[in-house]
């Protein structure tokens, strides 16, 4: 359990990993806000089978694990795909980019209808009275105030990205846990290794943590302002 010479011969090492871990999970988060809203739409929307396409997704990928999903994108879709294209092959990291993108698509398409959902229905009769159309109401009205309710969850979602990243090593993602493998088979040092791998993912949550407190903060006081304002 020397901490010390952990510290001195794989900081860099794992400083790697932690660039890796980082920029997928934020590259991930935005891919998968994009599929999180067009699966919010399509559930919202009156064609039953864009409906059933969005059910679909979301129970799919809510409904099995990411390690399962992981060994699909890496080892499944290369072997179905070789059967049309010979030679297909996906690196690890753009496997663990499509997988964290479509399973944080899933989740955030959920946190988009509750943020849409919130916006209170008197609003939208308002604005389509005064003449907008429904594109116009949702992009104008609808959805700067479903954007602002759903922030905090989606910094929730960003903290359970970034965690999820530690399931991509199993594929050979050169995350801080593949890295932190690569230096424990070396060294045998487990226990500072790993330990010293949790000090990194704590100081990362717990920034965004404080984040997430000072939004949740910032719109309880926006809120509390609103309501005492008269009418």
């Amino acid at each position: 359990m020397d901490f010390s010479r952990v510290l001195s011969d794989a900081t860099l090492l794992l400083l790697q990993g932690l660039k890796v871990t980082v920029i997928i999970a934020v590259i991930s988060l935005l891919i998968g806000m994009v599929i999180g809203f067009v699966m919010c739409l399509f559930g919202m929307s009156r064609i039953w089978i864009l409906r059933w396409i969005s059910k679909i997704y979301i129970w799919i990928i809510r409904g099995t694990p990411m390690i399962v999903q992981a060994f699909i994108v890496y080892f499944g879709f290369p072997q179905l795909i070789g059967m049309f294209v010979p030679g297909f092959r996906l690196e690890a990291f753009s496997a663990g980019l499509i997988t964290l993108s479509l399973n944080a698509g899933a989740y955030l398409a959920e946190i988009f209808r509750g943020g849409i959902s919130a916006v209170d229905p008197g609003q939208v009769e308002a604005a389509r009275s005064l003449g907008l159309s429904s594109a116009r109401t949702m992009v104008k009205v609808v959805l700067p105030q479903a954007f602002r309710v759903a922030i905090p969850s989606m910094v929730n979602q960003f903290i359970i990205t970034i965690k999820d990243t530690s399931i991509l090593s199993v594929i050979g993602l050169a995350d801080i846990v593949n890295k932190a493998k690569v230096y424990v088979g070396a060294s045998y040092q487990f226990f500072a290794t790993y330990t010293i791998v949790a000090v990194y993912y704590l100081i990362i949550i717990s920034i965004l943590m404080i984040v997430l407190k000072r939004v949740e903060k910032k719109m309880n006081y926006e809120r509390k302002n609103n309501r005492k304002k008269p009418a």
